[in-house]
């Protein structure tokens, strides 16, 4: 009986993934974002061999190029300092994309954690994680970040610390509902019987009834984050200058509209296209996994 289980288990599970394939290749809106994250990923990795001026990264200064506009040598034009803009436009969009990895990589396995808790063993850790919950919750991130940064030196870390220290709320609470459904599940229950322990039942047995969903909320928080993290820069309080930053870019070409409109307006449009791409593999994936809400 177990032979026959192994046997016909892996092709079940083949015929499931090939399923979930095909259901989310032919959403149009999910191939358009996954394909969209796949290009800024892969842009971001190899910066360094596909931008045309590399040098242009650090603080070169080229002031027989100031205030080109777009061309065959210079995709974006230049900066007021003669810097290639695509090239640097490349290098933040890494910037970006590595702020988003280390606040949710930080942000979601603490927020899932405490759902956990919270969520299946009630009671005064339910209490006590939840109000904590709920009192992070009423500081609006952006604000907090704009705090933390303004105490601190402005710089990359700092703004990491500043966006991780209250984004992990949304996946606690998100959690925290998920896990308050399943505990009375039967298999749950039957688990409970049989004598498992708890780190089993949370970890085996509730936690991958979450994956869907934290799939969803994280691949949406990721447009978000860049989106906050843009406009710590965009005000002076995030990457400082002369590392390439989209917000930072944003904010000094902006100095310079409607004259030179290249210097401001295609980094906001790398802005919009990476969040873009993140929030349609989200409503994709949404789709997909048949999530119904995701707060």
């Amino acid at each position: 009986m177990a032979e026959l289980e192994t046997l016909t288990g892996e092709p079940a599970r083949l015929s499931n993934a090939y399923q979930n394939w095909y259901r989310f290749s032919r959403n149009p809106t999910a191939v358009i974002g996954a394909a969209i994250v796949i290009i800024s990923i892969l842009a971001a990795v190899l910066a360094p061999y596909i931008t045309p001026h590399p040098e242009h990264v650090g603080a070169a200064v080229n002031f027989r190029a100031r205030h080109l506009p777009p061309s065959a040598e210079y995709w974006f034009g230049t900066d007021n300092v003669g810097r290639d803009i695509f090239t640097r436009v490349i290098f933040g969009a890494r910037i970006s994309l590595l702020l988003a990895l280390v606040v949710l990589g930080t942000a979601v396995p603490f927020g899932t954690m405490l759902g956990l808790l919270a969520g299946y063993f009630g009671g005064w850790v339910e209490t006590v994680i939840m109000r904590l919950t709920d009192i992070a919750l009423a500081i609006p991130p952006l604000v907090m970040a704009l705090a933390v940064a303004a105490v601190l030196s402005p710089d990359l870390i700092n703004s990491m610390l500043a966006i991780a220290g209250l984004w992990w709320t949304w996946h606690t609470r998100l959690i925290y509902s998920i896990t308050r459904q399943l505990r009375s599940q039967e298999f749950v229950e039957a688990a409970e019987t049989l004598g498992a322990s708890k780190f089993h039942i949370l970890f085996r047995e509730i936690l991958p009834n979450c994956v869907s969903a934290l799939a969803v909320k994280t691949s949406l928080d990721c447009g978000f984050v860049i989106l906050v993290g843009a406009s710590l820069s965009f005000l002076g309080l995030g990457i400082q200058p002369p590392t390439p930053d989209l917000g930072t870019m944003v904010s000094q070409g902006s100095a310079f509209l409607p004259d030179y409109w290249w210097e401001s307006v295609l980094p906001g449009f790398a802005i919009l296209f990476i969040a873009l791409g993140f929030n349609l593999l989200g409503d994709g994936l949404r789709d997909l996994f048949d999530v119904q809400e995701v707060k």
